[in-house]
Order: C-alpha cells, then structure tokens, then sequence
C-alpha cells in the first residue's frame, strides 16, 4: 500500500470509530476550510476552483441537514434545518453570483453552530 493509500485510510479508520459528537464537528471544520479555500480561490481568480470547493462545503451543509434527528430533538431539529437551509442558499447565491459575500454570510452561521457543538462537547454531550 503506498503512502497515500495509507493515510486515506487511516483517516476513514478515524471518521468510521469517531464519536458522532466528532464526526459532526469534523464536518463543520472539513466545510469552514473549503469556504476558506473558494474565497481563496476567488481571490485568485480562480473560478473553476472557486465552485468546486463551493459545492464541497454545499456537500457538507446537505449531509448536516439530511442527518438531523428529527424524532429524538424535534425543534432542535427544525431550527438546525432553518440554519443550514439559510447557509445552503447563501452558497448556491455565492456560485451564482460568483460572489464571496455570501459565503461570508454562510461562514457566520456555520461558526457559531461549530461553538455550540465545541460547548457541548466541554460539558460531556450535555445540553
């Protein structure tokens, strides 16, 4: 197995025996980092990789969404889906409009839902 071979899994190991605490704010840093890089990205000009890294964090936000417990913390649930419904509109607009201001916007949302899973995690999954 070569090196790169390795290390990919190695890290699906990781993801496949992380707390689902950790998987979910794995996703919010795997989505901050591609809305990082399209506004990189289009810093440089680059739009091919601006729309690409785009709908990666586009990817994330879907899989966040789809994966909400909607018996087990119904309102939890709904108001989640009003965030990440907002922040995935804020990432098609920005591909639309080939505009980083909306990832700006979706970046804001996504921070502080990444603060609150860190909190719940400081206080041991405890709401």
């Amino acid at each position: 197995m070569d090196r790169e071979n390795s290390v990919e899994a190695y890290r699906a190991a990781a993801i496949e025996n992380a707390p689902p605490l950790k998987v979910v704010r794995m996703l919010y840093h795997g989505c901050l980092r591609f809305i990082d890089q399209a506004s990189t990205a289009h810093a440089e000009g680059d739009l091919p990789k601006f729309n690409t890294y785009v709908g990666k964090a586009e990817a994330i936000v879907n899989e966040l969404r789809s994966s909400l417990d909607r018996e087990g913390a119904p309102e939890m649930a709904e108001q989640l889906e009003a965030l990440y419904l907002f922040a995935f509109a804020r990432l098609i607009e920005a591909i639309a409009d080939s505009s980083v201001e909306p990832l700006d916007e979706a970046r804001g949302v996504l921070e502080v839902l990444l603060d609150a899973w860190n909190q719940l995690e400081l206080t041991g999954g405890q709401a």
